[in-house]
């Protein structure tokens, strides 16, 4: 199998007119010069930053600092002379422009689910007496998990209707019973994008509030969550933003709503007055108030280095590379491997689609596996999608044909069905 994996991997360099026009794209590509600042193994062709986004080169040299200077020399003393008790509250400000938030209105902390837990109950706390909350049946399977859990705990009055991924089918469940709209901007398994204005706009005019998941695509095309009128937002901050693994997750809630709710986690850095150790609880009057544990200031390093890399980005720019990359995916995908029962489930159209292409095949897994073993590394989501994420950073319009290019030599060969690629692993 070993040489049929190298003759995979061999094809990537051929010197055919469709990766010549592809490596002329990229010399042309305003945004090129941005990929410098990962760090990418040469051999691979990464698809996955929809998952978990490449590192950013200054990582390794800034956690050194912070381990060498900021906790074995400052010890203790660093809370203060570096700020890091803040962490949560200026990286948010920090994040807050990239989805048109203002100043006070994100807090970096803790994970997605936990923010999400935090902000439903806040909201439904807004609505009492409603009843009605809408989520999506093929949303992330947590998103789901935690508004059941909620309900099943705390808010016990509620029920749960799911829509289907038309954003029609969203619209026709509001109603004046309606509390709380929960949905993702790019569904997970598709990279369908849903129109975060209408739907905003719809669940108000019944009265009723709305949570977007932002997860899969803050980072990779531009977001206004207050031009959109938008409540409350959460987010992981390790795909597209290239925290790292486990990085600290964000939420927002605009600045209207900040006076007249709570947070259910009344956690002692969401009091007031933290260090004033008083034993009844006094809520924080700003963002703060959704504060819960100690943060873990180590995480947030690399949130920062990344940040500096978007700070340097025009968000217009990096929005049509998404668009033009997922489109060639899918144009390639379609002309070069008809017949070996690959279909594109993503939109076609761009302005309905994230920045990741979905395929789905029969034996998705053991082709996903093929491919990463081939140098191809994207994800599989079950029962049977091959996803591929184009982080417009990093990712080259040659790494495009590239990835096409070995799967087809994959599909061609039958390489896939070798048995070693059938092997279920625990994380997909």
């Amino acid at each position: 199998m070993h040489a049929e994996v190298e003759a995979a991997r061999a094809v990537r360099l051929a010197a055919t007119p469709d990766r010549m026009a592809a490596i002329e794209r990229d010399r042309q590509d305003p945004l090129a010069g941005l990929r410098d600042h990962f760090a990418l193994p040469p051999d691979d062709i990464y698809l996955d930053g929809n998952s978990l986004g490449a590192m950013p080169r200054t990582v390794p040299a800034t956690l050194a600092e912070a381990l060498e200077d900021g906790w074995a020399k400052g010890l203790i003393r660093s809370w203060n002379e570096r700020d890091w008790h803040m962490l949560p509250v200026i990286v948010g400000d920090r994040l807050a422009p990239l989805m048109g938030a203002a100043s006070g209105e994100v807090l970096v902390s803790d994970s997605t689910s936990v923010n999400l837990f935090k902000v439903f109950c806040a909201a439904m706390g807004l609505r009492p007496g409603r009843t009605g909350v809408i989520s999506e049946r093929n949303n992330f399977p947590t998103d789901i998990h935690i508004l059941q859990g909620a309900i099943a705990n705390v808010h016990r009055h509620a029920h749960l209707a799911l829509a289907g991924d038309d954003d029609a089918s969203v619209e026709a469940l509001i109603n004046g019973d309606t509390a709380v709209v929960c949905l993702s901007h790019v569904n997970y398994r598709t990279g369908q994008l849903r129109d975060m204005a209408r739907l905003t706009r719809a669940a108000h005019a019944a009265g009723a509030l709305v949570i977007w998941d932002l997860c899969h695509s803050l980072g990779a095309l531009p977001v206004d969550l207050n031009g959109a009128g938008v409540d409350f937002a959460v987010g992981c901050t390790y795909k597209y933003l290239n925290s790292g693994p486990g990085g600290p997750a964000w939420l927002f809630v605009a600045a209207r709503h900040l006076d007249g709710i709570e947070s259910p986690l009344t956690g002692w850095q969401g009091h007031a007055a933290p260090f004033a150790f008083e034993i009844d609880y006094r809520p924080a009057a700003t963002i703060e108030k959704f504060r819960c544990g100690t943060p873990p200031v180590l995480s947030y390093l690399p949130l920062i280095e990344s940040l500096k890399i978007f700070e340097a980005a025009d968000m217009s720019l990096v929005r049509a590379k998404s668009v033009a990359l997922t489109s060639l995916f899918i144009s390639l995908v379609e002309t070069r491997l008809a017949g070996h029962g690959l279909a594109v489930i993503s939109p076609r159209d761009p302005d309905g689609r994230g920045s990741q292409v979905a395929l789905t095949h029969a034996k998705g897994w053991e082709i996903m596996q093929a491919l990463i073993a081939c140098g191809v590394i994207g994800d599989f989501r079950a029962p049977d999608i091959l996803r591929f994420g184009f982080t417009p950073l990093y990712t080259r319009f040659e790494d495009v044909w590239a990835a096409v290019a070995v799967l087809e030599r994959i599909m061609a060969t039958g390489l896939w069905q070798a048995p070693a690629f059938a092997e279920r692993k625990r994380v997909t």
